[in-house]
């Protein structure tokens, strides 16, 4: 495939990198573009045929899609052209569609162009994905893809000069002169004669006796000067020369000594002892010294002394500080399995007709007689409600200063990405359990406007207890502790009261479980009386609980509710929740998609950000989703209130 005519390339995609919204981009997912030629644009901008800057060859490789990049002729083209051999723009990112996943992990797509843009996502792979979407289709999705990588000029001067840097010798000369030109100082030394080294040690004593130079650590050679007979006399030494080294430092035996002594009961510790030896033997010992134990004799003056050798902080990870979250899985996959709709303003109705038989003669079918008159059907019962939008929002300040100062990393970008996937987490804590503020909290999202999952009507969720004493008994009876232990009875139990509730389900196809760790840990060692353990995989589990996929939420630990009031009051602990939800409706307005503002103050010189959606949430559904959980009131636990 003939590259060679492009002007620039880079990565539009990297394999196998986790991105900061959990997904990662396996080998081959844009398999199917290999060899095709896109559009490339500026900035993703549609709107105006003039960005379209020139064109783009993808090519399919192991460690993702590499693009090769053509400028047209136009004048903005060569602006950009211009500003990509200067280096003032060098990241790419990609749009795809029909893009699908499985787990976290995105399989296939199609991309439909690459654009320049002026800073990719520096901490790594990031996927931009507007989860309010106007699509008919809720399964596969599109998404702005930043890879990180920096584009590399195609037949650059800078390539060039690396290409003659790291060529190698061609004749045996030349790698003769190679090696000559890489000899250390100690080989050049150890090249001349005792009469030449002679020479050359007192050249450079003479230079530091008249420069005054009292820092010896830089000069490769040291002069101690020695009174004998009252003569001075310049004695030279090889800084090489470790034999002449090691007669002012501590050996091996020297810290044998110290550590004898410092067994003895006299002395009693090993600063104690170090402390002797070092005034025994002339040495001055500093106060970082003492604890570490290394000691280092200084050339300049022959006085013996002890310092502390630590080495400069490196970072093991350069660039933007690492991110310690929650569990951020289970987020993106509610966020894409909702509904999407592009009515904020929600209104559901529904007419149970179950149970007519049984409830009102009068709604039953009838049997005609022959000369009798026939009656009417009496009327059923409506079920309505609505739900109006509410505004969320994240906002936050940076200071210029700490923008102009950062270097490392993009720190713009960085916060940018952070206040992302707190919107995302609240959003989805919102659907499934409620966001937990109290109701006289001015930040609160209310239940009237995202319904949690877990505290909606029992119209739309069954709330169903796991019955931990019946299942004891249904096991062994009196005998269940002789032979199954308190993981395999709450196994049996939850799976119990899963399957029961689902005779109620009323939900379209196959629903999925969001359980915390832990309930999930229980099951997955719960062994039978053999020692043998029951279930070997999440996948196994979901089966026994008849659900499509099981996905583990570290942050539905201790969430609590209240039900009844009064003295019927009771205490429910979550413990799973069941259903699909594509069955729950996320509506948003034109204008009420999530949008990103910023703002220059410039009284309080910060670059101020906020990042919003205006949007309604509520199940569609009567009787679509289950919430197992747990009667805790005699136990008098206590957690987070859900609602």
């Amino acid at each position: 495939m003939v590259t060679e005519n492009y002007d620039f390339s880079g990565w539009a995609t990297k394999n196998d990198i986790r991105c900061t919204d959990g997904r990662t981009i396996r080998q081959d997912a844009f398999k199917e573009n290999d060899g095709q030629i896109v559009p490339l644009v500026w900035g993703h901008v549609h709107d105006d045929p003039t960005n379209v800057l020139g064109h783009a060859l993808l090519v399919n490789k192991p460690e993702g899609v590499r693009a090769y990049g053509k400028f047209n002729d136009t004048e903005k083209a060569q602006h950009a052209k211009s500003a990509v051999m200067n280096r003032d723009v060098t990241h790419l990112s990609i749009y795809a569609n029909k893009l699908k996943q499985n787990g976290g992990d995105v399989l296939h797509g199609d991309i439909k162009e690459v654009s320049l843009v002026l800073a990719g996502a520096n901490i790594g792979a990031f996927i931009d994905v507007p989860f309010i979407e106007h699509g008919e289709d809720d399964d596969p999705f599109e998404a702005v893809i930043y890879s990180g990588e920096e584009i590399e000029l195609v037949h650059s001067e800078t390539e060039k000069e690396d290409e003659l840097e790291h060529a190698e010798p061609e004749s045996k000369e030349e790698k003769e002169d190679m090696a000559e030109n890489e000899k250390t100082i100690k080989d050049v030394i150890d090249t001349m004669n005792e009469e030449q080294k002679e020479v050359m040690y007192y050249m450079i004593g003479e230079a530091l006796d008249e420069t005054g130079s009292s820092d010896d650590s830089e000069s490769e050679e040291t002069e101690v000067e020695h009174s004998e007979e009252g003569e001075n006399e310049k004695m030279a030494y090889n800084v090489f020369d470790e034999e002449s080294r090691r007669t002012n430092v501590l050996s091996h035996d020297d810290m044998e000594d110290i550590v004898k002594l410092a067994k003895t009961s006299q002395v009693g510790s090993f600063q104690t002892a170090l402390n002797i030896f070092a005034e025994e033997n002339g040495l001055e010992l500093q106060h970082d010294a003492v604890s570490s134990g290394f000691i280092q004799t200084p050339v300049t003056t022959g006085d013996l002394t002890v310092e502390a050798l630590f080495p400069e902080y490196r970072d093991v990870r350069p660039g933007a500080p690492e991110l310690i979250t929650n569990d951020q899985g289970w987020i993106s996959v509610v966020l894409n399995k909702v509904h999407k709709s592009p009515i904020s303003r929600i209104r559901t109705g529904q007419v149970d007709i179950r149970n007519i038989e049984s409830a009102h003669d009068d709604l039953r079918a009838r049997g005609y007689q022959k000369g009798k008159q026939k009656s009417q059907t009496g009327n059923f019962k409506l079920v309505r409600r609505t739900t109006d939008p509410q505004t969320i929002y994240v906002k936050s300040a940076l200071h210029r200063d700490d923008i102009v100062d950062i270097t490392d990393f993009d720190y713009v970008q960085y916060l940018y990405n952070i206040d992302r996937m707190q919107l995302n987490e609240e959003l989805a804590t919102a659907i499934l359990f409620g966001d937990g503020r109290d109701d006289s909290s001015a930040d609160k999202i209310f239940p009237e406007h995202i319904r949690p999952i877990w505290t909606d009507d029992d119209l739309y969720t069954i709330h169903y207890d796991i019955d931990m004493d019946a299942a004891r008994a249904e096991l062994q009876g009196t005998d269940t502790a002789t032979y199954f232990g308190d993981n395999f009875v709450r196994a049996e139990a939850m799976i119990n009261a899963c399957l029961y509730a689902r005779e109620n389900y009323k939900g379209s196809g196959t629903p999925d479980m969001f359980i915390h760790p832990h309930e999930l840990n229980v099951m997955l060692l719960a062994r039978d009386r053999n020692g043998r353990r029951i279930y070997d995989s999440k996948a196994q589990m979901a089966s026994a609980f008849n659900v499509g996929n099981v996905y583990t939420v570290e942050q539905m630990n201790n969430k609590t509710r209240t039900s009844g009031t009064g003295a019927a009051a009771r205490t429910k602990k979550l413990l799973a929740l069941i259903g699909n939800l594509s069955d729950y409706s996320l509506g948003a307005t034109k204008g009420g998609e999530i949008t990103h503002f910023t703002q220059f103050d410039i009284d309080f010189n910060q670059e101020k950000s906020l990042l919003e959606t205006r949007c309604s949430g509520a199940l569609t559904r009567v009787y679509s989703a289950i919430a197992i959980e747990e009667d805790i009131t005699s136990t008098g636990a206590t957690g987070a209130t859900g609602a």
